[in-house]
């Protein structure tokens, strides 16, 4: 079962996103804030980091790079409204997926589901 970490300091849109990708079968923890995430990263295996940008303590571009160096091969999409102005910083993110804010929940699992579809059952593209 493929899991996904989200970090959504929106609690009913945490909660709405974690149904809907459970709804769909997959394996979901998720935690208000990029803090809240730093240990789950480093004691579970995670095949999807689903973060928002736009958080307090630390944003979803510095968890994204965080993510990458304990498990380069975690992907990430960020889901954010702000991503314009997010990226205009400066910052680089990590090669990722862009949803912006407001999509609708079927997109999402889209596209969840596109990242991991053409692999094969051994996890290679």
């Amino acid at each position: 079962m493929i899991k996904i970490l989200l970090a959504e300091d929106d609690s009913s849109m945490r909660e709405y996103l974690a149904r809907a990708l459970e709804r769909v079968g997959y394996a979901v923890k998720a935690v208000g804030c990029g803090t809240e995430a730093m240990p789950l990263l480093e004691s579970e295996q995670f095949d999807l980091l689903l973060t928002d940008i736009v958080m307090p303590e630390m944003d979803g571009i510095e968890l994204a790079q965080k993510a990458g160096v304990i498990d380069p091969s975690i992907r990430v999409m960020f889901i954010t409204g702000f991503a314009a102005v997010a990226l205009q910083s400066g910052r680089t993110a990590p090669e990722a997926k862009m949803l912006s804010k407001p999509f609708h929940l079927k997109d999402l699992v889209a596209e969840v589901d596109r990242m991991f579809q053409t692999e094969d059952q051994h996890g290679r593209l």
